[in-house]
């Protein structure tokens, strides 16, 4: 259960002390409360970290940014549009953790230091030449291009400083840059790197660029419409204001939402905002701070935002209430969930306040009206209220759907339709409700087939289907006893399909019986139709041989390597990619190197 402080607060929103309730308390415990208090301050502002890079520090992405499904976890620091540029660790310490991905963070670091964190540092193009070959040998050993190494406290010391990796593009990064966090130790936590002195300017204060209000009840209105609203907001002599200042008439339970981006003195990248506070008549209703989070919170930004309006518009609106299922832990102080019930007939004042970590400050004013109206109450059908704090099970014909308990945010009026199967389907498309509600844990999902020949039931999975264009991707899945079930994590049109179709792998510097055309490595591009890449196996001359994948590039490559390779001679290669359903594609050369 999340815990929600509630504080006095006076009707501008500041906080005050309630003198009357401290008399109670003695002296020795209040002592004691303000230097603990005051030393756990100190620990998250004023330790001072070594710069990561020793160029200017300019940001594209800040600490807990709005990302798909997740909140960023760090900082992304600029690196002049290039890799190679030296990385340097921040403090003392040593390397706990090595980890090599085809996607993630890439070729990724973490540092433990002395005072209780440890530093991460993301999307690297290689380690320093030590920490390179104990990792290559690693991957040797292992037969394994992706590892994730728990490394011995006495192996890697480094110094505060010491230069350990160049910065690079690898894993899931769309760009030259360096991704860099700061966790908890103990609780591995992402804690923003802002709260520490690092010399990144920022003098720019957030930007509002249109107000949501949502009706919350069937009762409710917005501009005389039973349905959510979005308002442009636009800056004029010095302050945001809804475009032509309208009274808005409201009516019954409601909450605002804000679509915002911040920005660091240096960068034209949109960033996220630190704090969003909302007054209600000079009340605070609502307020958040991002300082930290937990990874399993993460998915729950799929709750602070109003998934609905980015699925359709592609655009996040921040709520300023809280769903009863949302279980986040950034809300400093919220009063009646920040839902707001408006049915006094009067006028009211509303304030939201954005800052960032500088104090740079953004205010909205505008105001709502109650206004009554004859409300419809008119229902949408639907199949099956599915409780958000329950396990729901939905049955009916050649489907069946499990949900775990605490599934999703609010309860949801499930409903389910079906079409009838397109060409190369094994089943009809099932429309499992609608892809604009969220899922936050996986539901279980089988759809029956009927009976299968062995050499097609292991071919089987589970697709969505996009009925417009009639392109299928692979949700993933086995067969078992004529229903083919895997796990999901959004809602969509599903259906069964076959993957009989291998790999495919193209050549890029190799023929066979001809000389390679690059001197120091072999590079194959390679891609699978459906259920993707699986597994990359590589021999030279009967023996294990690494190679580097790229997943966003489709590039796998191999670097000739002298201490394990007897090089000046004619070569026996070969290749074998294979996908998840076991399809596999082979490629052989001869070769002189």
């Amino acid at each position: 259960m999340r815990k929600i402080m509630h504080r006095p607060y006076l009707k501008d929103g500041s906080e005050f002390l309630n003198f009357a309730c401290f008399r109670k308390i003695h002296m020795k415990q209040i002592t004691i409360f303000f230097l603990l208090f005051l030393s756990l301050s100190a620990l998250g502002q004023t330790h001072e970290y070594a710069n990561p890079v020793k160029i200017p520090m300019f940001l594209s992405g800040s600490f807990a940014e709005l990302r798909s499904n997740h909140f960023h976890s760090g900082i992304d620091i600029k690196t002049q549009g290039v890799t190679g540029i030296p990385i340097y660790a921040v403090d003392a310490g040593y390397i706990a953790r090595i980890a090599v991905s085809p996607s993630g963070f890439g070729h990724a670091l973490y540092i433990r230091h002395a005072n209780g964190t440890t530093s991460v540092y993301g999307h690297l193009k290689s380690f320093r030449d030590d920490i390179a070959n104990y990792v290559k040998n690693s991957q040797y050993d292992r037969e394994s291009f992706r590892v994730d190494l728990q490394i011995p406290k006495d192996m890697f010391s480094v110094k505060k400083g010491e230069m350990i990796a160049l910065s690079g593009n690898t894993g899931s990064s769309g760009g030259p840059h360096l991704h860099f966090e700061i966790r908890d130790s103990e609780t591995e936590e992402p804690m923003n790197p802002l709260h520490y002195p690092f010399p990144i300017k920022d003098s720019t204060p957030p930007r509002i660029y249109a107000l949501m209000i949502e009706p919350l009840n069937e009762y409710g209105h917005v501009d005389y419409r039973e349905q959510k609203k979005t308002f442009p907001v636009v800056f004029v002599d010095g302050k945001y204001q809804i475009q032509n200042n309208p009274v808005i008439p409201v009516y019954g339970l409601i909450g605002f939402g804000i679509q915002s981006n911040d920005f660091f003195d240096g960068s034209n990248n949109r960033c996220g905002v630190y704090s969003i506070r909302m007054f209600w008549d000079g009340e605070l209703y609502y307020s958040y701070k991002m300082d930290r989070f937990s990874f399993s919170e993460s998915r729950y930004i799929n709750s602070h935002i109003d998934y609905e309006e980015y699925i359709t518009s592609k655009r996040r609106f921040q709520k300023t209430w809280i769903d009863p299922g949302n279980q986040l832990r950034i809300y400093d102080y919220v009063r009646n969930n920040g839902q707001l019930r408006v049915t006094d007939g009067n006028i009211h004042q509303v304030r939201l306040e954005l800052k960032d970590l500088q104090g740079n400050t953004s205010i909205l004013d505008f105001k709502a009206e109650s206004k009554w109206q004859q409300p419809s109450l008119a229902e949408t059908p639907f199949d099956q209220l599915l409780k958000y704090n329950e396990s729901n099970r939905f049955r009916t014909e050649g489907i069946r759907i499990d949900f775990p308990e605490n599934s999703f945010y609010t309860d949801v009026k499930f409903s389910w339709n079906k079409k009838p199967a397109q060409q190369g389907l094994l089943s009809a498309i099932h429309v499992v409700h609608q892809n604009t509600t969220p899922l936050h844990s996986s539901a279980t999902l089988s759809i029956e087939t009927g009976k299968l020949e062995k050499k097609y039931s292991d071919k089987a999975l589970l697709v969505r289907v996009d009925t417009i264009s009639g392109k299928i991707s692979a949700a993933g899945g086995n067969y078992d006893d004529g229903w083919v079930s895997g796990d999901i994590r959004s809602f969509g049109n599903y259906a069964v399909a076959l993957d009989t179709v291998p790999p495919r792998i193209v050549p890029l510097s190799i023929k066979n019986n001809a000389a390679i055309t690059e001197s120091s490595r072999i590079r194959f591009r390679i891609s699978d139709d459906l259920s993707g890449i699986n597994k990359i196996e590589g021999t030279l001359d009967g023996k294990w041989a690494l190679f580097e994948y790229d997943a966003k590039t489709s590039l796998i490559t191999h670097y000739f390597d002298a201490e394990r390779f007897e090089l000046e001679k004619r070569h026996q290669f070969k290749l074998k990619v294979t996908d998840y359903k076991g399809n596999k594609s082979t490629y052989e050369a001869s070769f002189w190197k």
